[in-house]
């Protein structure tokens, strides 16, 4: 046994934990320190306090451990407590909140020591240890200076559309005292840990099981021949397999061969190695231009290796190229990124005997009525849970009404939760036991199963004339899509769509397929493919720019969309595109200022569309439902994942029917057909606020009756698809508008500001907003410089940790002015156009030409410093 005190109380523990934070989590119940990366203890969200100092507890061994005084939050003082979560709160010093436990208790210990001393500087070098991939750590310093400095911030409430204000549930998730999954612990619960695939491309001749069977505390091993139903799921294409069976092919090192269910999740993760895959190794198909060229399947039991094919094309290139007064010809490669969400993805599913109501676990939603059939509750944390619901239906060969899924509240996604990851295993786990399961993947596991973003090969051919307008465009594109579809199809046919910026070209000619092959599964991630294709296009714009003499200001200017022109695949924009020219203007002053201080100085201007469109019927359901006790719950069916959905749902709510903020329930779960598809492409604040609006119109007009359901709707069904031909279709109808900024010292090279204005249409809620920007521009600069997540040719992840992706790190991240910008979208709720999807698509082509003002050298791949993240397998030619 090991002896020590936790939060003043003397307590005993056994000596089988593999760290302290097991020990505090598995035994003691002590949840507010997270698990993000253990025992690698490299995210600094299980941070607590030891005999005074802040430590790392995935690092700390129960050796020394013995004796010590050990604080966690749940032991610091009420006032304290309070006083903490009130800075970061009214600061907007967190989104998802999955890291922020961990940063309020390296802040105690920082101020404990050093009190009013404690500078900005010095804070930001002591967080080295935490990882938020949220924020950009700008408004947790914010918060942290103001604590040291002894100030009283005010947590506001926020009222209607418009105001600023606290985000929703913000307190609770400071202090680590509202539940993710992983710290849902039901009666009863095993837990569930998965078998991957050794090799990314190998037949499988046979699956013993017998040894992880006989290891005591294991309860069952499930493989492919355990599935009732269907084998395979998916967003778009059912392509996934939930397991490869014997007689199967794996097609990448993500594959799930079994999952094995014990009593505890230190068993389960014993015995998975366990399990033994006898394998008939074949080559992988790890080259996207050899992968589309060969006549050899990549993918087990599917035909080709080019899952998508998007084009368009207007006017003649080919003679305007031939008058053009300059032409352009560039090669452009962008890498392979992990999303690195700082809560590895975790399912827990609890079955429900026919006759029993629906649990409640460490949730705020509702019990569903009793049923005569035997159900399923699964806590997701996924982007879409109604399409897991779907699929999880599927796998056990059930009803939909038999399974609800219902949302909590994720620790990050970034579209790297769309897929299902381990929710279907879980189920069936639970499903066939009869009992409540939970798998957690560790974040090796992580790495390996869910999907990236794209590593793109791009070759760009522009002209323009001597004043510096663009006469003309022909880009082609190819995307390592990974083994399976995902969303791999509309990332491309998004570069595709976006790959002329916002700007206007009468000529163009734009072809990008998506490859399959057995590197990890690509799919969304914040910017959807604009951020590849956009880099390339800033890239040859600059180049233009130097031959026409001109500024990167000027011909951006000069060639920027404006109401009626006719965009990229043909559409014709609306009044909202003055969003483009407004931030143009909006850094103009500190574009000159910082020329004229003989900055290096470089520019990037983007767009990206919000929602789905191409052509796909989008319809969003919300639900507001008076209760008994006075509480209003609104019901919507979009993910909360730290950008603010909730905080959206809840305000519109207040504005619509001038009801206190505090009286709001917000609850996602599938009792409600409410469902839309994934929360992806900034859907979820347009979509979702124009629900939301509908619901309590049709509650003020019925005179918002208790115990009514009153449903509502936003729909865009007006768009259209890239394969109907239209000479101006209507693609899109929403788009966002950012324009970024990046100066550097010109001796050093160093980032000294970047200054990013975005067109948001309406800031729902302006603090949520600058959050979500200054978070972008800190992914945005470590895809520009420094993070990527490459493949050698056997398919095999070259980074197995968080520090090994080269996130920047608070003291490395340099200041935002974040400009707002409001050109209000005519045909959305309140003119709202999003911030999330947009944050990051200008940032990279801004810092290639930062650095080519600074050294005179054009880059053509990224990231742009740190070589050993570059795509290894891309068949790109440096």
């Amino acid at each position: 046994m090991t002896q020590f005190s936790v939060n003043g109380s003397p307590v005993s523990i056994g000596d089988h934990h593999e760290h302290l934070l097991a020990a505090l989590r598995d035994e003691l119940a002590i949840l507010s320190p997270k698990d993000g990366c253990s025992p690698s203890g490299q995210c600094g969200c299980c941070t607590i306090i030891m005999d005074g100092k802040a430590r790392v507890s995935c690092q700390t061994s129960l050796e020394k451990v013995e004796g010590t005084e050990v604080l966690t939050l749940e032991g610091v003082d009420d006032d304290e407590r309070d006083r903490m979560a009130t800075a970061f709160a009214a600061h907007g010093a967190l989104q998802c909140g999955f890291c922020t436990p961990g940063i309020v208790m390296r802040t105690k210990a920082m101020i404990d020591k050093k009190g009013s001393d404690l500078t900005r500087t010095n804070a930001a070098a002591l967080l080295g240890a935490h990882l938020c991939r949220c924020t950009g750590y700008i408004k947790i310093l914010d918060a942290i200076e103001d604590l040291a400095a002894g100030g009283t911030p005010v947590a506001v409430q926020p009222r209607g559309v418009g105001s600023r204000g606290v985000k929703y549930e913000a307190s609770l998730l400071s202090m680590g005292d509202r539940p993710f999954i992983d710290d849902m612990m039901p009666e009863g619960l095993l837990h569930g840990a998965v078998h991957l695939s050794e090799h990314a491309r190998a037949d499988i001749v046979s699956i013993d099981t017998s040894a992880a069977l006989a290891v005591d505390g294991v309860v069952a091993v499930l493989t492919g021949a355990d599935v009732p139903g269907e084998l395979r799921g998916g967003l778009i294409h059912k392509d996934w397999p939930i397991f490869i069976p014997e007689g199967g092919r794996t097609s990448y090192l993500g594959d799930v061969l079994a999952l094995v269910v014990a009593d505890t999740r230190a068993i389960a993760r014993a015995a998975a190695p366990l399990v033994n895959i006898t394998y008939d190794v074949l080559p992988p198909i790890t080259n996207p231009l050899e992968a589309i060229a060969s006549d050899e399947d990549a993918v087990w039991e599917l035909d080709g290796n080019i899952l998508s094919t998007s084009t368009y094309a207007r006017g003649d290139v080919d003679e305007a190229f031939a008058t053009s007064a300059h032409v352009i010809r560039e090669s452009f490669q962008t890498q392979r990124i992990d999303h690195a969400f700082v809560e590895p993805e975790s399912t827990l599913a609890v079955p429900v005997a026919a006759g029993e109501s629906m649990p409640v676990v460490g949730t705020s939603g509702d019990t569903p009525d009793v049923s005569d059939e035997r159900r399923l509750k699964v806590y997701s944390g996924g982007q879409g849970i109604w399409d897991d619901r779907n699929d999880i239906a599927a796998i056990l060969d059930i009803d939909t009404s038999r399974v609800v899924t219902e949302l909590v509240s994720n620790g990050g996604a970034f579209g790297g939760k769309e897929d299902m990851s381990n929710q279907g295993q879980t189920a069936l786990a639970a499903w066939l036991l009869d009992r409540p399961v939970k798998t957690t993947f560790s974040r090796e596991e992580s790495f390996l199963v869910h999907t990236k973003r794209h590593p793109i090969q791009m070759h760009y051919e522009a002209g323009c004339n001597l004043d510096g307008k663009l006469t003309a465009l022909r880009v082609r594109m190819v995307g390592d899509s990974g083994p399976y579809a995902s969303v791999g199809m509309k990332v491309l046919e998004r570069a595709a769509g976006h790959a002329s910026g916002p700007y206007v070209i009468d000529n163009i000619d734009v072809e990008a397929i998506a490859a399959r092959t057995n590197n990890s599964v690509c799919g969304a991630f914040r910017g959807f493919g604009a951020n590849q294709a956009q880099f390339a296009m800033e890239g040859v714009l600059d180049r233009l720019a130097e031959k026409a003499g001109i500024s990167g200001w000027d011909i951006r200017n000069r060639n920027v969309i404006s109401p009626g022109v006719t965009w990229g695949p043909g559409q014709l924009m609306d009044e909202g595109c003055l969003g483009a020219q407004a931030c143009l203007d909006a850094v103009k002053p500190a574009y000159d200022d910082a020329v004229a201080e003989g900055k290096a100085v470089g520019l990037g201007l983007g767009l990206k569309n919000s929602g789905l469109g191409n052509g796909f019927k989008e319809i969003a359901k919300a639900v507001v439902h008076f209760c008994e006790d006075g509480t209003v719950e609104v019901r919507h069916c979009w993910t909360e994942m730290g950008q603010g959905v909730h905080t959206v749902a809840l305000q519109v709510a207040v504005e619509e029917l001038d009801i206190e903020p505090e009286r709001i329930r917000v609850i996602v779960d599938s009792t409600r057909e409410l469902g839309a598809g994934q929360t992806t492409g900034s859907r979820g604040t347009l979509m979702g606020a124009g629900s939301v609006k509908d619901a309590c119109e049709k509650a003020r007009a019925d005179g918002c009756k208790v115990g009514v359901d009153y449903e509502g709707e936003y729909r865009v069904d007006w768009t259209n698809s890239l394969s109907e031909g239209l000479a101006n279709p209507i693609i899109h109808s929403t788009f966002g508008y950012a324009a970024q900024m990046v100066i550097m010292d010109k001796e050093s090279g160093a980032i000294e500001n970047v200054v990013a204005a975005h067109d948001v249409g309406r800031a729902v809620n302006p603090l949520l907003c600058e959050g979500q920007v200054e978070g972008a521009v800190h992914m945005g600069l470590g895809y520009a410089l420094h993070e990527g997540f490459p493949c050698d040719e056997n398919g095999k992840p070259l980074n197995d940790t968080l520090r090994s992706l080269d996130i920047i790190r608070p003291k490395d991240m340099p200041p935002v002015d974040v400009i707002l910008v409001e050109a209000a979208e005519p045909n959305s709720p309140y003119g709202i156009k999003g911030v999330g999807e947009i944050g990051l698509v200008p940032t990279a082509g801004a810092v290639a030409a930062a650095m080519h003002a600074h050294d005179g050298v054009w880059r053509n791949e990224l990231p742009l410093i740190n070589e050993k993240n570059r795509e290894r397998a891309s068949g790109w030619t440096r």
